[in-house]
Formats: C-alpha cells, structure tokens, sequence
C-alpha cells in the first residue's frame, strides 16, 4: 500500500567528512530509490552534525586569522550545511532514479525551523556537534567556556543547545511539493532554527535534534509513517548487557516505560525513540480530534539499508499506539 513516508537520515547516511558524504550518498540514493520504486511518496530529512561543526569551526579559524572574516552564528551554520549536503542528496538521489528510468523531481528546501526562546534546553546544552575527541582536548574546551560532553561512550563533542521545534515554517511547501509528484529534501541539520521577532523569523543560536524535526514534519504533513534510520537494525533494552533484547515493535506505553529507566543512550537512540513516540502519539490525538478513525501510523527505526524490508514488516522496531 502507498505510504507517505518521512524519512531521517542519521549520520552513517551521510559520513564524517565532504569525502565521505560523497561516498555515503549513493548508498542512501539507492535506499531512497527502492522505495520511490515501490511506490511511496518521500520526503528526506537529514543530520548535520559533523558537517556543522566543520563549517563552525572553518570560519571560527578564518576570524582568527583575517578580521575581515565573521564568525557565522549557529544559524548561518546550519543554512550552509543544508545547502551543501542537501546538493548531494538531490543529485545523487536523482541519478539513481534516472537509472532505473523514474523521472521524479528532487529538491532540499532551505527550510526554517520554528522554536521557543524560552525553551529550557537554551539554559543546558546537549546536542553534539562536531568531531569527536580526546578528554584532554575536552578539558582545554571547557576551560575557554564551551560547553563539552561525553557523547555515548564514543569520545568527547562540543555542545550546542537543542530545543524542541514547535513549527516547520516551510511545511506546506512540502506538502505542495509531495502534491506534484515530486521529493522535498527539507528541514536538514533539524532546520534552522528561528523564533518571531518583531513580525519576523531570526535565527536562534542552537540546531535542533533532526529526529524530532522529522517527526513534527511527518505531523504536519499527514505522514503515515516516520522511519528513522540508524546505525543498528533494531532498537534494544539493556544494550551491551548478557541479557540485552532486541524489540520487533514497542507501544507508546512500553516505549515511556523505557525511557523512564534510562534504557537508551542519551547522544544516541535516546531521542530517535522519543521522536517516534511524538510522532505516533501526535497522529492518534489528530484522529481523536477529527473525529476520523484511526489510522493506524506508525514509526519505524531501522538500518539503512533495512528501510524496504522494515515498511513490509520483515526488519527493523516499529513503534504504535
């Protein structure tokens, strides 16, 4: 059955560096494609969090050395980083359907991202950015006022605040775009993230977590499903312990229950689970207030390369009511 699908892309979809992005798209051009090729319509939102962290500190670097420089605030950073990775996608994706002779239009959206000022998350950064590095190079970090964090047992990343988006500014342009038969990429990097000021949009300095993006565009759009792919094929309860457990599927319920006893990784599965929960939880308020029966929308977390096998049912943790 055809689905209207947003799908995540996290950061094995697209590499650690310009090299590597170019390398990881085709891949996930080919993961697209099988499911354009099934039928589906697709909208893509992608991480950023190498790439931003790269662009941050290029021009932090250029400052030091030329005055003439700026240092771009986070949001600027978060624009650029849409900007060249989503050109990546859109060319690679679009060639990879062109080869099997399916000439359905790509493009990324620069697309804005509304926030709270007053979210808390301003108050405590948390969203890793950057490469990683060693404890020592942390400390030194820490010590000029920039805020570090261990990051999943995998090194030490500069943090950055992460608040919740309320809004997708450009959400109808998506869903003009789906409307004509065509692949948005949109919201990349989380979006940018702005709040009103004075009658306009102004960037905030933070980058907002893509899962979470993801699932509030897959809200507003009417999204069936929200796939959220990953770096492991399911998601599991005491990962890396003798009695660690792979999920096929967890309800709203099972899924809080979870979180409540810190079961997921905070830098890792943590928010990809929390975003499917808002997600799936979003569309069952939506069908209780208009009155409509519920449709039964799902999230799914999986591999990369699982995504067909995960939508037919075979692979993957698919998140319900």
């Amino acid at each position: 059955m055809k689905k209207r699908i947003v799908i995540a892309l996290g950061g094995n979809a697209l590499g650690e560096n310009l090299k590597e992005q170019m390398d990881a798209a085709q891949g996930t051009a080919k993961a697209i494609a099988d499911l354009v090729e099934a039928g589906h319509e697709i909208a893509i939102v992608h991480g950023n969090g190498p790439q931003v962290g790269m662009i941050e500190t290029a021009f932090e670097t250029a400052a030091r050395a030329d005055r003439h420089f700026p240092v771009l605030p986070m949001s600027v950073c978060v624009a650029l980083s849409q900007g060249y990775i989503g050109y990546d996608l859109q060319n690679t994706i679009r060639k990879e359907l062109d080869a099997r002779h399916i000439f359905t239009p790509v493009a990324a959206i620069i697309t804005q991202v509304e926030v709270d000022p007053a979210d808390p998350a301003f108050l405590n950064p948390s969203k890793p950015i950057g490469g990683f590095m060693s404890e020592t190079e942390a400390k030194a970090l820490r010590a000029k006022g920039i805020p570090v964090m261990e990051d999943a047992g995998r090194g030490w990343r500069q943090v950055v605040a992460s608040p919740k988006p309320v809004n997708i500014v450009e959400a109808d342009t998506v869903k003009a775009m789906l409307a004509a038969g065509q692949i948005p990429v949109a919201a990349g990097g989380g979006g940018i993230p702005v709040a009103m000021e004075n009658g306009q949009y102004r960037g905030k300095s933070a980058v907002i977590d893509k899962d979470f993006s993801a699932a509030k565009l897959a809200e507003l759009i009417g999204a069936d499903m929200l796939i959220i792919l990953t770096a492991v094929e399911k998601v599991a309860i005491n990962f890396g312990k003798p009695d660690q457990k792979w999920l096929d599927s967890l309800s709203v319920s099972e899924a809080e229950r979870y979180i409540a006893e810190n079961q997921f990784a905070k830098g890792s599965m943590l928010p990809k689970v929390q975003a499917a929960v808002s997600f799936v939880k979003a569309a069952s308020t939506a069908a209780v207030v208009q009155r409509t029966a519920a449709v039964r929308r799902t999230a799914l977390i999986t591999l990369l390369q699982k995504a067909r096998d995960g939508i037919e049912g075979r692979t993957g943790t698919v998140i319900v009511p």
